[in-house]
């Protein structure tokens, strides 16, 4: 129980302060990384598609209480975000999902997409083309949130810590 329920949410906890406190002074060209993102779809990738949706849910719900911003944007994004990582999921390959860079393949692609759903619910500026939402709002950021995920592949191959 402990594993499946508490630990992601103890986990949360620092990840969001460091979300909403330090990533904004590492962003490059307002371009940020999602450090809860990380956390749901490693998850996701070690119990499966229906608990990170729920999971996703939930902390996207804590992330928009405590970031203060619009009310159930990253809620959405990390549903979504993290019915697509389900796909990846195999109990078979846990191990090579989650251990490998594979992990950081499936982190860029949804990662990805969950910025972009995020920038696309979140925008109230009616100027902003596809172009700009798919490629700076969208794919950039994913691959900074991949970069973050390395961290995940050193420590979880070698150590188990998580």
């Amino acid at each position: 129980m402990f594993d499946n329920i508490i630990k992601p949410v103890l986990i949360f906890i620092p990840l969001a302060l460091i979300q909403l406190t330090v990533i904004p002074m590492i962003s490059i060209a307002g371009i940020a990384p999602n450090l809860i993102f990380v956390l749901i779809a490693f998850y996701t990738l070690k119990n499966g598609q229906a608990y990170g949706i729920i999971l996703g849910f939930f902390l996207g719900f804590l992330l928009d209480l405590f970031s203060g911003g619009l009310i159930g944007a990253f809620m959405f994004s990390f549903t979504i975000s993290a019915f697509i990582a389900g796909y990846f999921y195999n109990e078979n390959k846990i191990e090579l999902n989650t251990e490998t860079f594979f992990f950081l393949l499936i982190i860029f692609i949804c990662g990805s997409l969950n910025a972009f759903i995020y920038a696309a619910v979140s925008n109230s500026n009616p100027d902003i083309n596809l172009f700009f939402l798919i490629l700076e709002e969208g794919l950039l950021p994913g691959l900074y949130t991949s970069l973050f995920g390395l961290p995940m592949v050193i420590f979880t191959s070698k150590k188990g810590i998580l």
